[in-house]
């Protein structure tokens, strides 16, 4: 007997043409700015100027600013350096790796995840630039050569590997957006009406043609990138978790960080990409191509890595009973019960529990319910970095040197000013530049409600015959 795999929901629905991709996807860039769309920019650019504010306050007056004490050298900025490191971590998996493995699935939201990776990694930038005191000094960090005495980089550390990797990361996930634009921007450039709008579209779309050469290149450096990005995908969050592993300090000196912090990354990774896709599909209208399915297919990821997460936790406090050593001990102790207790246990709610809901079907493919889900679980993981690099560090060794660690307005101004500047380059991307990728969207097409059978969605008591029969007519 044949054996037919299960009808799974259409990718593209509302029986869409080519040319209606291009007219649905083309529209916003095209039209003038709506007012939601300016408003949001509106708030996003207040954000940014409290941004500027809280950076010149620290370049003028030091790291004073901070809430930092002797203790507690490291807190919100690093928190939020790894925060925003995380977020970068789903556009690449959701582009390079989803690409390797075949899973069209992510051609409706590749676009805006690769743009949300570079934001997020700018964003975390800011953060290791402002703590060195003197940015102006950053060139210091790179193995430059020496020209004052006998200064030179220390290749030992995981903070210059963490240079290496992020740029490298940015420098690939740059490319690989920009690769995927170039078909679009052509097309923008075909319709363009506007002698400015002309001019800028040609310089970007670099000359495409649309020729059988260039589509074979695309797709020849699409490939080679992808695998290019897929190790990077694991090293980058790798080489960031080194910066704690590599330490003495009790709650950090664990081998298990590097799967840990990948874990974490992707799974905070797809929540912010639900957080923004959501919007998205309801500002400019694609609801038949961002559907319900592709929430639910996120939602599944997200769980199986808040899953991975909660693992994660539950071993730390296994291999602090297991190692004997009372310091680690403690440290865990003192996390659960002692004076940071809420955001330890607003991390395990936020990150453990919030996200079994997901198994619930009604709760998966339902759009306020994913919605909230993706903020709660940015928030939690949010609470995870902080009590990672916090609770570990207030109290260490010797008693008489234990200290609380509160962040300054200036501290919370830069974290709520990264959250604008984040917000405005997306809606400035979502403006001017395509936010989903016409040319991959159209070779799914075939997989929607009219013109594929097999993706067909039909009631469950459907006999075996005719599902074969669906399954025979979609092959020819």
């Amino acid at each position: 007997m044949q054996h037919v795999s299960p009808v799974r929901l259409p990718l593209v629905t509302g029986g869409k043409t080519y040319h209606d991709v291009t007219e649905d996807v083309s529209r916003h860039v095209e039209a003038k700015p709506n007012r939601r769309w300016a408003l949001a920019l509106t708030a996003a650019l207040l954000l940014l100027g409290i941004f500027f504010y809280s950076v010149y306050r620290t370049l003028w007056y030091g790291i004073g600013e901070w809430g930092l004490n002797k203790t507690v050298g490291w807190a919100w900025d690093i928190t939020n350096f790894v925060w925003w490191v995380g977020i970068g971590h789903a556009g690449t998996l959701i582009s390079a790796v989803l690409l390797l493995f075949r899973q069209k699935w992510r051609t409706s939201i590749n676009r805006a995840a690769e743009a949300m990776t570079i934001f997020a990694v700018i964003c975390a930038a800011m953060y290791p630039v402002l703590h060195l005191g003197r940015p102006w000094l950053m060139f210091w960090v790179f193995p430059l050569q020496n020209t004052f005495g006998s200064l030179w980089t220390n290749f030992n550390s995981p903070l210059l590997w963490d240079v290496f990797a992020i740029s490298t990361y940015f420098t690939v996930s740059l490319v690989f957006w920009y690769t995927g634009l170039v078909p679009d921007f052509a097309t923008i450039r075909d319709r363009a009406k506007g002698p400015i709008a002309k001019v800028a579209y040609s310089l970007l779309s670099m000359g495409w043609k649309g020729s059988a050469k260039h589509w074979s290149r695309y797709e020849t450096v699409s490939l080679i990138l992808a695998g290019v990005s897929t190790p990077l995908v694991l090293s980058v969050h790798t080489i960031v978790s080194m910066d704690f592993a590599t330490s003495v300090v009790p709650g950090w000196h664990t081998t298990i960080f590097p799967p840990y912090f990948v874990a974490g990354a992707i799974f905070s990774g797809f929540a912010m990409v639900l957080t923004l896709m959501l919007i998205t599909r309801v500002v400019f209208k694609l609801e038949d191509y961002i559907t319900l399915e592709h929430i639910a297919l996120m939602n599944k990821i997200m769980m199986i890595t808040g899953s991975i997460v909660g693992v994660a936790y539950i071993t730390e406090f296994f291999i602090a009973w297991y190692s004997q050593v009372e310091f680690e001990q403690y440290a865990f102790i003192n996390r659960a019960t002692g004076p940071y207790w809420w955001a330890y246990w607003s991390m395990m709610t936020c990150n453990v529990i919030t996200p079994q809901l997901v198994w619930i079907r009604r709760i998966r493919y339902s759009i306020p319910a994913t919605f909230i889900l993706s903020i709660i679980v940015n928030i939690g993981m949010w609470f995870e970095r902080f009590v990672i690099i916090v609770t570990s560090l207030h109290r260490d060794y010797l008693p008489s040197s234990w200290a609380m660690f509160s962040p300054s307005w200036i501290d919370i101004g830069i974290y709520v000013g990264t959250l604008g500047l984040f917000f405005t380059l997306f809606l400035l991307f979502a403006k001017f530049f395509p936010v989903i990728n016409m040319a991959e969207v159209k070779s799914v097409l075939k997989y929607t409600v009219d013109n594929g059978p097999t993706y067909r969605q039909l009631p469950k008591d459907t006999p075996q015959a005719t599902l074969s029969t669906e399954a025979a007519t979609a092959s020819h």
